[in-house]
C-alpha cells in the first residue's frame, strides 16, 4: 500500500461515505473495492472490467495498445471502474493519492446506485454477472483446447460476431415477442373492422397472408436469427453467438446512459464530499482534481461535465429541498431521452455547444448555440449519444429469393454508411450465414442494394 495511507485509512473514508450515502437516500447493491497496480488497472480495462472473460486477440491488442500510451506519458489511466453487479465490484489504483480514493469511493457509489435504479439495467441480472461471464469463458477455452476445433476456428467466429455484435435490441424493457405471438397480432390485425351495414356492402376479398416468411417481421437480433435459422451451424458455434450476444446485451446499458450515469456518478461525489469536511489539504486536492474530471474537452464532449451541469440545474429548476425528482429521472431515462427533456437552450449556450463537419484536415463550424441554431446543436448531440451512432440494420427475410439469401434493411436516419465498413461487415456475415448477404441502403439519397457472396463485395442500384 502506498506510503500515504494504509487499508485502515479507505476502511474508514468509505465508512464515512456510506453514512452520507443512506443521508442522501441513495439505493445501493453491497459495495466491494479491489486495490491494484497501474498493470493490473490496464488488464481490467482491456477485458472491460471482468474477470476471466473469454480470451480473445482483440483484448490483447487493447492491452498493448493502452500499455504503450500510458508507459510513454500519452495517455493516463482512469481513476477507477466500476462493475455492473450484485454486489458491485469496482477497482482502485494503488498509486493514487488519498484524495483521489476518497474521491473514487464516493463516484462508485454514484454508479452503484445508477445501477441498481436505472430502468435500462433491470435486464442484465447483476447478481449474475460474474458467474456468467466466467462461465463463457470457461466455455469458449474448452472450445479452444478442444483438437477438433482449436483457436482459428474459435477467433474467426468470434470476429466475425463481434463485428455485428450489436446489431440487436436496443430497448430491453420491452419483450420480444415469440414468433407465434407475432403471427396472432398480424392476423388479428389484417381483420376488416365491423360493418353495420355488411348486408348491402360488396363482401371486400379477404387479404392473403404470408404467413411462412420468416421472419414474420422485421428481426433486430442479427446473431440470435443466424443462431437459429443457420441449419449448417454446429452446436460450439451456435453457443459462442449466444456468448457474444448476451455480453453485448451487458454493456448496451451502459453505452445507452453514458452521459446520464457519469453526471450522476458526479454529482454524487461532489455532493459527498462538500459535506465531509474535509481537512483543507485534502479539500483543496479535491477541488482540482473535480475540475479536471469535468473540464470541457476541446475536441468532443465530456460526458461528465454535460452530465453533471444536467442533473445540476435539474435539481436547481426543481426547487425542493430533496431529491426526489432526480430519483425519478435517474430511474426512468436514458441519454437520448434525457438531453431531448432536460437540455435546455440555456444550457446548450452555458455549455458552448456547437456542430462542426470535417473537410480534410480542418474542422468547419456549421452551427453554434444562437437563437437559430441551438436546436440543431442538440440534434446533432441526440444523434451521436447511445446507440444512436450504431447503423439500425434488421433482418427482412431469411430466404429472400428462395435462394438461402439472408436480406437485411438498413433503417437510413440521413447518416449514408461507409462502403469500406459496410463490405467489411458484410464478408463476416456471409461468413456466419454461409450464404449470400442483401443489404438494402441509401446512398446520396438512391436506394441501392449491398451484396456479398462467393463472388466478393457488389452493389446494385434500386429503381
Amino acid at each position: 500500500m502506498s506510503g500515504l495511507y494504509s487499508v485502515s485509512d479507505l476502511e474508514y473514508w468509505d465508512k464515512r461515505i456510506q453514512e452520507k450515502v443512506r443521508e442522501f437516500g441513495l439505493d445501493c447493491f453491497p459495495q466491494q473495492f479491489e486495490v491494484c497496480d497501474h498493470n493490473q488497472m490496464l488488464s481490467n480495462m482491456a477485458y472491460s472490467g471482468i474477470p476471466s472473460h473469454y480470451p480473445h486477440w482483440s483484448y490483447g491488442k487493447t492491452y498493448e495498445k493502452q500499455k504503450t500510451l500510458y508507459d510513454y506519458g500519452v495517455a493516463g489511466l482512469p481513476y477507477e471502474m466500476v462493475i455492473n453487479s450484485n454486489p458491485t465490484l469496482a477497482y482502485l489504483m494503488r498509486d493514487n493519492s488519498l484524495l483521489l480514493q476518497i474521491l473514487t469511493i464516493a463516484h462508485v457509489y454514484g454508479h452503484n446506485d445508477f445501477f441498481k435504479n436505472n430502468f435500462t439495467f433491470r435486464s442484465t441480472r447483476a447478481e449474475y454477472t460474474i458467474d456468467t461471464f466466467k462461465a463463457h469463458g470457461d466455455r469458449v477455452r474448452q472450445y479452444i483446447e478442444d483438437p477438433s476445433i482449436g483457436l482459428e476456428s474459435v477467433e474467426k467466429l468470434i470476429d466475425a460476431a463481434h463485428a455485428v455484435s450489436l446489431e440487436c435490441r436496443r430497448n430491453l424493457a420491452i419483450r420480444k415477442r415469440t414468433p407465434e405471438e407475432e403471427k396472432d397480432v398480424i392476423i388479428e390485425s389484417s381483420a376488416p373492422p365491423p360493418d353495420p351495414f355488411q348486408s348491402i356492402h360488396r363482401r371486400k376479398p379477404t387479404p392473403q397472408l404470408n404467413l411462412s416468411k420468416v421472419p414474420l417481421v422485421p428481426d433486430d437480433d442479427l446473431l440470435l436469427f443466424i443462431r437459429d435459422h443457420n441449419p449448417n451451424l454446429s452446436g460450439w458455434e451456435k453457443d459462442i453467438l449466444t456468448i457474444v450476444h448476451e455480453e453485448a446485451q451487458y454493456f448496451i446499458p451502459q453505452i445507452e446512459t453514458k452521459i446520464m450515469n457519469e453526471g450522476w456518478a458526479t454529482y454524487w461525489h461532489k455532493k459527498i464530499l462538500d459535506s465531509l469536511e474535509l481537512p483543507e489539504d485534502l479539500h483543496l486536492e479535491f477541488i482540482v482534481r473535480h475540475n479536471q474530471v469535468v473540464r470541457p474537452f476541446s475536441n468532443g464532449i465530456n460526458p461528465y461535465h454535460i452530465g453533471l451541469v444536467i442533473w445540476e440545474d435539474i435539481h436547481r429548476r426543481n426547487n425542493t429541498p430533496g431529491y426526489e425528482k432526480l430519483f425519478e429521472i435517474r430511474e426512468a431515462d436514458r441519454d437520448t431521452s434525457f438531453l431531448r427533456r432536460h437540455l435546455t437552450e440555456e444550457l446548450v449556450r452555458e455549455l458552448n455547444l456547437f456542430e462542426y463537419e470535417t473537410k480534410g484536415d480542418q474542422k468547419i463550424v456549421t452551427n453554434v448555440a444562437d437563437k437559430e441554431g441551438w436546436l440543431q446543436v442538440k440534434e446533432a448531440l441526440l444523434k451521436n449519444v447511445g446507440m444512436n451512432t450504431v447503423p439500425v440494420i434488421k433482418v427482412e427475410d431469411g430466404d429472400f429469393g428462395h435462394n438461402h439469401t439472408l436480406y437485411l434493411i438498413h433503417y437510413h436516419d440521413g447518416r449514408d454508411l461507409q462502403l469500406e465498413y459496410a463490405e467489411k461487415t458484410l464478408a463476416y456475415l456471409s461468413e456466419l450465414w454461409h450464404g449470400e448477404v442483401v443489404l438494402e441502403t441509401a446512398l446520396d439519397g438512391k436506394r441501392y442494394m449491398l451484396i456479398y457472396n462467393d463472388g466478393g463485395f457488389s452493389t446494385k442500384a434500386l429503381r
